[in-house]
């Protein structure tokens, strides 16, 4: 299975780097790391994140991190849709 990135989930990859190279670049690249490295563990367990908020989704949380990775499981991929920060208005 492979993992397909949808362009808001790269664009909110490229949002929380940005933001933590500016504001907290002690955390960067290791909270980019563990983001990434969680994605990629879906190809090998893609059912391990909780049912989504919407039908059809499910939601990694990367506990004690901040983030939720919102995605769906497709027959040949898993898809990501977003990465969110918890306290971001999902509206």
């Amino acid at each position: 299975m492979r993992i397909r990135w949808t362009p808001p989930a790269a664009a909110d990859m490229q949002s929380i780097g940005d933001y933590l190279k500016e504001h907290h670049p002690q955390y960067r690249e290791q909270t980019m790391r563990k983001l990434y490295t969680g994605i990629r563990a879906l190809k090998g367990a893609a059912y391990r994140g909780r049912p989504g908020r919407v039908d059809g989704t499910r939601e990694l949380l990367f506990t004690p991190m901040p983030y939720v990775a919102v995605y769906s499981i497709r027959e040949d991929s898993i898809e990501i849709w977003r990465i969110y920060h918890t306290a971001q208005d999902r509206g």
